[in-house]
């Protein structure tokens, strides 16, 4: 591919960027000041990757662009019950659940055919009476958006025309996505109204909110229900709060939801999700969700075990680009992800990989978020058979036909010592769905040869120095 089809290319995922970035309204003010947004400055960028690693907010984001159905996993879950004589309730059909027939068709018309592993537990808790307070961790692509929100529009009173619902997300666009799940499972619920308490939503002052369901950011769900008197917060019947891990990492957030919570009736159901939950995490749960049941989804270790690894001697910068080229003429590769340590690096390798004729994606920290998406679901769609990166794409991002992942650049952390939990994340895009995978890493220094027998030691796996004897089966990994 010529440079100027590059830049086409190029052009092409900031167009089809746009429809997803139709979510701009005034979300920037709806930010605390000092709080990241996932978009970084163009002025620095020698800076590290490591320096340059996502904010959670937006690699939470991003995680929900990206990806249009649940994923399929053998996770187990673990519940651990308020009261453990109690007996434990789980569903294996929607209809079980007996709900109103308008929010089944609704459930129906999202293309849920049946109930989750996390929703499977925790539906019959959240639709219980008396109603049940419940933390659960799980992780993007489980289903648990769709499980509060349908135990938010169970729980509503359509006759009863003020706030009975209140959903707390960290950022704007957060909870606009949760909006989005709402109004399409809602869809056949007209009576239910949604509204956002986001800055950008000016209301008049003095009036009463007649929306039974609201979702917006702490600062301004707090301002409605404490200052402007938009919200009774003692009409609340359902408190959610999402993405927990997420909401403490933005200052303020963590003091704003506290706050919210206390002005709410004792008898609100509380429901409180996050992915991860250290130790942190933890302590503020449970400030937030007096006697809760807990669910937590286990999430499945990636492994080595399916990878083949090796490396390949280097000494600068243009020998490790000649190297690639030679394995790129050497065996058929389907799919490729190459992570650089810079944003400078994976600039100029993914313009002269386009000039020696390969379809390349271009994927680093200071994209907009929509962009990300937009070019992760190109190369996942096989428009573009490379895709160059830094660490934004090390997590969580699946693409079948991943055959390769290359490190251009080993991951070091910001002491320059091996980061083991990157390299295990980079290189763990490729062996997965039950297929065998190929990780080359380029060595082009003492420094890097020992950052590499580092990984080797923690890993406790030898990975081979790449020679031509290998090239057959290495193809057949590659293809």
């Amino acid at each position: 591919m010529a440079t100027d089809s590059w830049a086409q290319a190029v052009d092409e995922q900031e167009a089809a960027a746009e429809s997803i970035s139709n979510l701009q309204i005034n979300e920037k003010e709806d930010q605390p000041k000092a709080e990241a947004n996932g978009t970084k400055t163009e002025g620095n960028e020698e800076k590290t990757e490591d320096n340059d690693k996502e904010d959670k907010a937006a690699q939470s984001l991003l995680n929900k662009l990206i990806r249009s159905n649940l994923v399929n996993t053998t996770n187990q879950v673990e519940v651990l019950q308020r009261d453990p004589n109690s007996p434990l309730y789980s569903v294996k059909s929607f209809e079980e659940l007996r709900l109103k027939p308008q929010l089944l068709q609704g459930v129906y018309a999202m293309g849920f055919n049946r109930p989750s592993k996390i929703q499977e537990t925790a539906l019959p808790m959240m639709l219980a009476e008396p109603p049940q307070n419940l933390i659960a961790q799980s992780q993007s692509g489980t289903g648990k958006t769709a499980a509060f929100v349908l135990a938010m529009l169970s729980h509503v009173d359509p006759e009863k025309k003020w706030p009975q619902c209140l959903c707390v997300s960290p950022t704007y666009e957060l909870a606009l996505q949760t909006g989005k799940v709402i109004e399409q499972m809602g869809k056949f619920y007209p009576e239910v109204q949604l509204m956002y308490a986001i800055r950008g939503n000016k209301l008049e002052r003095g009036i009463r909110l007649k929306e039974q369901i609201v979702i917006g950011t702490p600062g301004t769900v707090l301002d409605w229900c404490q200052k402007l008197k938009f919200i009774d917060p003692k009409q609340i019947k359902v408190f959610v709060l999402d993405e927990a891990d997420v909401m403490i990492a933005t200052q303020g957030h963590q003091d704003q939801s506290i706050r919210i919570q206390r002005m709410l009736p004792k008898t609100c159901q509380m429901l409180l999700f996050s992915a991860t939950f250290e130790d942190t995490v933890w302590n503020f749960a449970k400030r937030i969700v007096p006697d809760p049941n807990i669910i937590k989804l286990k999430r499945e270790e990636e492994t080595l075990d399916t990878i083949k690894q090796y490396y390949v001697i280097c000494n600068s910068k243009e020998e490790k680009f000649q190297a690639l080229c030679n394995i790129y003429g050497a065996i058929t590769i389907a799919q490729a992800m190459i992570f650089c340590h810079t944003r400078k690096t994976a600039g100029w390798l993914a313009g002269e990989l386009s000039k020696e004729g390969h379809q390349v994606a271009l994927l680093s920290g200071e994209m907009q978020v929509e962009q990300r998406a937009a070019v992760i679901e190109r190369f996942r769609d096989g428009k573009e058979k490379v895709l160059v990166t830094t660490n934004v794409c090390a997590r969580g991002i699946d693409v079948e036909q991943v055959s390769v992942v290359i490190n251009f650049d080993l991951p070091v952390d910001r002491d320059g010592n091996p980061d083991n939990e990157t390299y295990l994340h980079r290189i763990g895009r490729t062996g997965r769905f039950g297929k065998r995978g190929l990780a080359i890493n380029m060595v082009d220094s003492r420094l890097s040869m020992n950052i590499l027998n580092r990984i080797q030691e923690h890993f406790n796996k030898k990975i081979e120095k790449l020679d031509t004897d290998d090239l057959d089966e290495i193809e057949k990994i590659a293809n």
